[in-house]
């Protein structure tokens, strides 16, 4: 509209003036009903620093930098790390040229490398080339130009050769406020002075006109053959052969604002950061587009620097934190900071006019405009949902149906809670109550409630019909009811409820293509017509367990998409112009960016490739045509990794070279990430080690792995990463060695081999040893047992040979008893024989009595005895006569008659002697036996 009216009025300064004030005006005050790109919030809280953040700056691989009043922070996407300034100032100006990270502060300025451990390490030129800087110096601006790094503070600029590392120096006596490269050109301005540029080392000037004398310049842009010159009060202005003409009465629109940064996007269009304002955007011709400040969505209004990324996003350096504004992502949103419109529950366009239904209650405002939302009089409180029938939009709420027309109730019909609605024809309609169901029928007045079906009177608002008279009603707590009623809707005739399907919390049913589904956690499940549902395995994977939070599913039926919501994505399934199989796609939009009321999803199709979703107070606005984010790339890299022993500090790795580590050094720590700083995408990444485990980990968030106890061996870790559908293009991998530890080394299983070989030898030897001694044993037991076999023989045999001996002295005894009865009798005999012949004298008696002498000394007859003797008791002569040397025959003839235990009497007639005689020679064998007075002979005798 702005526009048409500048034209119109070009000629008329004073009105022109006015009809920009009045759009500035209209800009700001509906700026709550225009949607803005998503933007990232950093804290100071997050990031760990001070509030302020004077420059940015990126890297390659994407990590940023942002100059901070504490020192310089690096973010990766996934965490922040804090580099103190060396000499503890502020940090004020930071420039990623190539791998270095140059960066200026309180006299001193250098640059940052990262060592092989994966960290920041500071090198200062000021020191390393012995360059004297002013007192009190501080250094705002660095810029590359061809092999020169420039370093701008408001007294000089410093001319910095990377190739030789020399270093000039160029002076003012004004203050330098910004240095500016443009179209191979660097100019900078002398505040007071004018413009000028360098021109081989020197300063020349190149303007004084008194827009560059009094006004600061803030950044110039080369822009079709001229140079746009941006200043802090004045906007932009042309500045072509030496004149100063204004730009597309960007004046009009900037000067009550003070403009501190900015940057030339990528597209061509301009992001000015402001003192007090937030940030401006205007397109490649100067039209202002939008203006984000605090009060829809930076953190704070004080924009100190600008920086545009390699994918796009707008990052800010404020005076209270980092933002970063997603421009180029597919998805902007709609914020109503008060709290007035509450949680969006359901949307539409109806007669040029945006609706939105919500807790709060129905509010509408122009489509497509910037207006501010407004209530819809008399609808406070919940709206469910909203349908349009006939040119007339129908409005579930709280507290009725109402029917509304030109942005009022036209009708109410007070039947408390309607849930949703269905259409069964031109005339009825069938409406989900928190009591049951209703019929409401088109009559000559109007929309009338017909009758509530009777028969069921269960809370009704997830409900599909089904065939002519079929009703399909998914309670979350009781299940799924089918309801059969009559032609007229007026009764239930039959309830069955489905056994085969569970119950779910934020489960959901809905009509897909003629297709009744069913929708939890389990997956998707359609209605087959026999009375049962059966799992569709290609809708199921929606979701699954991991990323479930709502089985809710909406029908586009305008564009045959069925959406589904789940933790990290809202998705669509896109019937395939090729075959039956239906497509997938998935728009990274987490719920935690959403927000809205779970089970409660809802989107609105706006037209072929925009999308309406309410979230809690406001809606998310997605254009998938202008989804880019199939255009960019991204790579993973390991920050850094850790090692450790138990209980002690971790050490950094040196991840350029492969790691061997002792085997008390097992426990590892590596940081990973991608360069995404898209709000409504997390990047997710997937790990494995090989050696240890042989498939990959499953997908997660967090950008950190902690690996503990590894056993001794050879390693590689290897982690990818994925942004919403894209898969990185490279993995990262880091090998590593653990180390056997000192009783598993090669050295140590020689020795045990050693001494396994010295122990298999010494049992060797102990078991032939143990062997052979039970072998000795048993053979000396088995000796032993055959000699006391033996010796039982023995035993027996000599028992025999005793019992023979026995039976043989026995009879030797009674031999010996015999003879010497003999003896004895015959000596008797003839002594007697004897005695009665004595008195004769006649010769032939005498001779008589000389055989008879003859016979009793008849040595014969001792001879025979002594034999018989011996026989019955071997070697009793020899023992005595061994034991007492000086006996005589005729003792041991003595000593043999006593063996026998005779008497004297007995032994006189054997030795032809009297019993007196005899006991003398008991008497003189006792002497020459020397025995004690008290011992007996006789058991003397019979004792040896």
């Amino acid at each position: 509209m702005y526009y048409c009216i500048r034209e119109i009025l070009n000629n008329l300064k004073l009105i022109k003036y006015l009809s920009f004030f009045l759009l500035f005006f209209f800009c700001n005050s509906k700026i709550y009903g225009q949607e803005f790109p998503l933007i990232n919030i950093y804290y100071p809280e997050d990031y760990k620093a001070e509030s302020q953040n004077w420059a940015i700056s990126q890297s390659k691989n994407g990590t940023i930098y942002v100059a901070n009043n504490l020192g310089l922070l690096e973010y990766n996407g996934a965490s922040w790390q804090l580099y103190y300034t060396p000499n503890g100032t502020i940090m004020r100006s930071v420039k990623v040229v190539n791998d270095k990270i140059f960066t200026g502060f309180y006299m001193d300025f250098g640059y940052w490398l990262r060592d092989d451990f994966g960290e920041l390490k500071y090198t200062s030129i000021v020191k390393k080339s012995k360059i004297s800087i002013l007192e009190d110096e501080q250094f705002w601006n660095i810029l590359e130009f061809e092999e020169w790094i420039l370093f701008q503070s408001l007294e000089r600029i410093y001319l910095y050769n990377t190739k030789n590392k020399t270093c000039k120096t160029i002076s003012s006596d004004v203050k330098i406020t910004k240095l500016i490269e443009v179209n191979g050109e660097i100019y900078f301005q002398k505040f007071g002075n004018g413009l000028y540029k360098l021109e081989k080392g020197k300063a020349m000037l190149v303007s004084n006109h008194q827009i560059f004398k009094n006004q600061v310049i803030v950044d110039m842009y080369f822009d079709r053959g001229e140079i746009l010159v941006l200043t802090d009060k004045k906007g932009f202005v042309t500045f072509k052969n030496g004149e100063i003409n204004e730009w597309n009465s960007t004046y009009e629109i900037l000067k009550d604002k003070s403009i501190y940064s900015s940057t030339k996007l990528a597209n061509g269009n301009y992001a000015l950061g402001s003192i007090s304002d937030g940030i401006l955007f205007f397109n490649e011709r100067g039209e202002f587009m939008y203006n984000i400040s605090q009060k829809n969505g930076l953190s704070n209004n004080t924009v100190l620097s600008v920086f545009e990324d390699i994918n796009n996003n707008v990052w800010l350096g404020l005076d209270n934190g980092v933002n970063s504004i997603n421009t180029e992502v597919p998805i902007k949103k709609f914020t109503e900071k008060e709290g007035k419109i509450g949680t969006v529950y359901t949307s539409i366009v109806y007669e040029g006019n945006l609706y939105l239904g919500t807790n709060q209650g129905l509010f509408s405002k122009r489509y497509p405009s910037n207006d501010e939302f407004k209530l819809v009089s008399g609808t406070q409180g919940q709206v469910w949902s909203l349908l349009e029938v006939d040119s007339e939009l129908f409005c579930g709420h709280d507290m009725g149906t109402f029917i509304i027309e030109n942005g009022k109730i036209k009708k109410q019909l007070n039947i408390l809670g309607a849930w949703s609605f269905k259409r069964l024809n031109d005339t009825t309609i069938l409406q989900g109550n928190y009591t049951g169901l209703y019929v409401l029928k088109k009559q000559n007045q109007g929309w009338q409630v017909k009758n509530k079906i009777e028969g069921f009177d269960n809370s009704s608002r997830s409900f599909e019909v089904f065939g002519r008279n079929q009703i399909f009603v998914n309670h979350e707590y009781k299940g799924v009811f089918k309801l059969l009623v009559d032609d007229n809707f007026e009764k239930v005739l039959k309830i069955e409820k489905d056994t085969l399907i569970s119950k779910g919390v934020h489960s959901n049913l809905v009509k897909y293509n003629g297709r009744i589904l069913y929708s939890f956690k389990k997956g998707i499940y359609e209605y087959t017509g026999n009375s049962t549902f059966i799992k569709d395995s290609t809708l199921s994977k929606l979701f699954n367990d991991k990323n479930y939070t709502s089985g809710k599913l909406v029908f586009d039926e305008k564009n045959n998409l069925l959406w589904s919501f789940s933790k990290n994505y809202i998705s669509y399934v896109k019937p395939n112009d090729l075959n039956d199989i239906s497509k997938i796609k998935r728009i990274p939009v987490a719920e935690s960016l959403r927000k809205g009321a779970i089970g409660y999803e809802n989107i609105l199709s706006l037209n072929k490739n925009q999308f309406l979703t309410g979230v809690n107070n406001g809606y998310l606005m997605l254009d998938l045509e202008n989804d880019k984010e199939k255009e960019r790339s991204y790579e993973i890299s390991i920050d850094f990794a850790k090692k450790y022993k138990q209980d002690l500090p971790k050490d950094m790795l040196l991840l350029n070279v492969e790691g061997e580590f002792s085997s008390s050094e097992n426990n590892l720590d590596f940081y990973y990430s991608i360069p995404c700083f898209i709000k409504n995408i997390q990047p997710q990444y997937q790990y494995k080690l090989e050696g240890y485990s042989k498939s990959w980990s499953s997908w997660e968030h967090q950008s950190k792995i902690l690996f503990e106890n590894l056993p001794f061996g050879e390693y590689v870790f290897r982690v990818r990463g994925r942004v919403g559908n894209k898969q990185t293009t490279n993995e990262a991998t880091y090998s590593f060695t653990i180390n056997k530890p000192w009783y598993a080394t090669n050295l140590m299983l020689v020795v045990y081999f050693l001494l396994i070989l010295a122990f298999s030898y010494f049992m060797d030897r102990m078991y032939r040893g143990y062997y052979r001694r039970q072998r000795k044993r048993l053979l000396e037991k088995k000796e032993r047992e055959f000699e006391l076999k033996s010796l039982e023989n023995e035993k027996m045999l000599m028992k025999v040979k005793n019992e023979q001996l026995r039976i043989d002295v026995e009879s030797k005894s009674r031999e010996l008893a015999t003879s010497t009865m003999s003896i004895i009798k015959k000596n008797e005999l003839l002594g007697l024989i004897k005695n009665e012949l004595v008195s004769g004298n006649d010769k032939s008696i005498k001779d008589v009595i000389k055989i008879i002498d003859k016979n009793l000394n008849n040595t014969d007859d001792w001879q025979m005895f002594k034999e018989a003797f011996n026989n019955a008791d071997k070697d009793f002569i020899k023992k005595i006569k061994g034991l007492h040397p000086t006996l005589t025959p005729n003792d041991l003839r003595l000593c043999a008659y006593l063996r026998l235990n005779l008497s004297s009497k007995e032994i006189a007639p054997l030795l032809n002697i009297s019993p007196r005689s005899v006991e003398v020679k008991r008497y003189r064998l006792r002497k020459k036996m020397n025995l004690d007075h008290d011992m007996n002979l006789t058991d003397y005798i019979l004792s040896v």
